[in-house]
């Protein structure tokens, strides 16, 4: 499956400095009942999409999405996004910053996040 329109989300080349990403699936390992399962969450759902329509980084740290959660209940999330790849994560130290697999994700699943980024909870 293919898309001939170009992706309206920008996806953030990485610095020279940047770590390795944390392991994740590849590309032709993304499953939509995995992603669609990780984005079924309102608050995996709302990070997705503040990721894709306010970042204007590379990644970003937990404290940029201003979630008042214990620190293991986003720790969890932001796991659950990462291993159905939906998000790819890279360690800073001891701080872990994400960002949406964009290019990824609309190789495999054209038009998945126009829709992620367009829903609006009932």
């Amino acid at each position: 499956m293919t898309s001939t329109a170009p992706s309206p989300f920008k996806a953030h080349p990485p610095r020279p400095d940047t770590p390795e990403p944390l392991a994740e699936p590849a590309v032709e390992e993304l499953r939509l009942e995995h992603i669609l399962g990780a984005l079924a969450d309102p608050l995996r759902l709302a990070i997705v999409q503040k990721l894709l329509l306010d970042a204007e980084e590379f990644d970003h740290p937990c404290g940029w999405f201003g979630i008042d959660r214990p620190k293991s209940s986003l720790t969890h999330h932001f796991r659950v996004l990462r291993e159905a790849g939906v998000t790819r994560q890279r360690q800073y130290g001891l701080e872990r910053r994400s960002q949406v697999r964009v290019a990824d994700l609309e190789q495999r699943f054209p038009g998945l996040l126009a829709l992620v980024a367009d829903w609006e909870a009932q």
